[in-house]
């Protein structure tokens, strides 16, 4: 009877023991209702939106076609095939990239802000469109203010989509190649790099 007694009381103990360890395993795990747990996860979230607002899903490289009209440039600070530095943040990876000039062109080019067609959260100093890839824009350069529809897929959203010009600078855009310093990624034909983006190696 005591034998009995006594392996009754040692698996009781056991058990006790089990679901304590169980319990605090439980209480390691991101419980909601945490104070400390639900600022975590505002970070988290917060985080998320950011890469979403971020140029996370534009398409770096592109087939390398040029919208109609667009006028090469007759004589470009940095010819077709030539090397320079990439000094812009458009996408990681960019920001001190060694670019090979694939295309140079005189143009209007803008940042703008943008809601996506797909919905989501407003883009904002999108760089860069260029005049020709604004839909009926006509011949005349647009200001800050202006308000234009987008014909150009650079980013899920954009293409159709209407936007509000930031900025508007008549310059010299180059489509470049170049290897991300971060993933390695190799990116052809991105538009655009401006002129001031650039600078020789």
């Amino acid at each position: 009877m005591m034998k009995n007694k006594f392996l009754l009381v040692t698996m009781s103990t056991l058990t006790a023991i089990t679901l304590a360890a169980c319990g605090d395993t439980e209480e390691t795990e991101m419980n909601p209702a945490d104070p400390d747990n639900q600022n975590e996860m505002n970070e988290e979230m917060d985080k998320d939106t950011e890469e979403d607002m971020s140029h996370g899903d534009m398409s770096h490289s592109s087939s390398g076609e040029v919208p109609e009209g667009l006028m090469e440039s007759a004589n470009p600070t940095f010819e077709v095939g030539s090397q320079a530095s990439i000094s812009a943040d458009h996408m990681a990876g960019m920001d001190g990239a060694e670019a090979t000039i694939v295309g140079a062109y005189d143009t209007t080019v803008y940042a703008l802000s943008f809601t996506p067609t797909t919905g989501g959260e407003p883009i904002e100093n999108h760089k860069w469109v260029i005049h020709e890839e604004l839909k009926d824009a006509g011949d005349t350069p647009l200001a800050a203010g202006d308000k234009a529809v987008i014909a150009a897929d650079h980013m899920e959203g954009m293409d159709g989509a209407e936007a509000t010009i930031d900025s508007a600078e008549e310059t010299t855009v180059y489509m470049v190649d170049f290897t991300t310093t971060d993933s390695g990624e190799e990116v052809t034909n991105h538009k655009w790099v401006t002129q001031s983006e650039l600078s020789a190696k």
